[in-house]
């Protein structure tokens, strides 16, 4: 059984649910009298395989391990662990490593599991909890690959973690690719891994500056054609910024129009061009806040 077999096509779910409606029709009052159906609840082991494995990932750690005592061989399937592993934590330096005799991707998961609750509560023992496993290698790259495709991790906690490792956000920005994304979706993009501060700040600018530099080395055609510079982008991502706590804040009764946007923002950046900037007006009036 691989590991893509608990994750199957909605299509090809149903089709299982179906064959599985037709089983029971044809066995349901032998199987009631053995005790295999109770109470509306039906076993597990009655269900195919690959079934039984895409319900039992739905469940959390500690309510898996629990159906792991009902149903042993299904509970304690390794290539389900593995897959919630890897679903969960989608880059993890012990995966890229030749596994010893015995390892376990059941322990694996509750190690991963009790390592975020770690850092959700002190990033930097959660860190060096998921070092002392041996699931994190103590290097910029892997640990920024890590945050990456983690979504586990408390967005508070991981802004403390990048403001005080700057070498870490570093490679987590170049993790990024902008390529051919209009400037506000890419920003949104962005501050969805790399949450943007509360308050305006020397670490609000540094973010700022950093995408700036990444989105135009996404993007060298872009940049040749509109005339921008990682400075106009900077300028252009303060003033979407601006112009979406204008337009989204309840607070703000006069909201600003779009002449006096395009106005404003072609005193900073005198190259871009109005059809540009009225663009990213009508982005930020029709989706909203690019750091919601």
């Amino acid at each position: 059984m691989g590991q893509a077999l608990w994750r199957l096509p909605p299509r090809q779910q149903q089709q299982l649910q179906e064959e599985l409606v037709d089983r029971l029709a044809d066995t349901g009052g032998a199987r009631q009298e053995q005790g295999k159906e109770q109470n509306g609840f039906i076993d597990l082991e009655m269900l195919p395989p690959e079934l039984g494995i895409t319900i039992l990932s739905y469940l959390n750690a500690t309510d898996l391990c629990l159906a792991g005592c009902v149903w042993q061989d299904l509970g304690n399937d390794e290539y389900l662990w593995q897959g919630l592993c890897k679903s969960t934590w989608g880059h993890c330096s012990i995966y890229n490593r030749r596994l010893p005799a015995g390892f376990s991707y059941r322990r694996l998961y509750l190690q991963l599991d009790e390592g975020s609750l770690t850092f959700n509560a002190n990033p930097q023992e959660g860190i060096s909890y998921f070092m002392s496993k041996g699931i994190l290698v103590d290097h910029p790259t892997e640990q920024a690959k890590f945050i990456f495709y983690t979504r586990r991790l408390n967005w508070k906690m991981l802004r403390i973690y990048l403001d005080e490792r700057r070498d870490v956000l570093d490679e987590l920005v170049t993790l990024h690719n902008f390529s051919n994304q209009f400037l506000p979706n890419a920003l949104r993009d962005f501050f969805r891994h790399i949450h943007a501060p509360e308050e305006r700040g020397e670490y609000l600018e540094t973010l700022i500056t950093k995408f700036s530099h990444r989105f135009c080395t996404c993007n060298p055609g872009l940049v040749r054609e509109l005339g921008l510079s990682p400075d106009a982008v900077y300028v252009l991502c303060y003033s979407l910024i601006l112009l979406s706590i204008d337009l989204t804040s309840p607070h703000v009764k006069n909201k600003m129009s779009k002449r006096e946007f395009i106005r404003n923002t072609r005193r900073a950046a005198h190259n871009v061009s109005d059809d540009f900037v009225g663009h990213l007006y009508d982005n930020i009036y029709l989706i909203g806040h690019v750091a919601a």
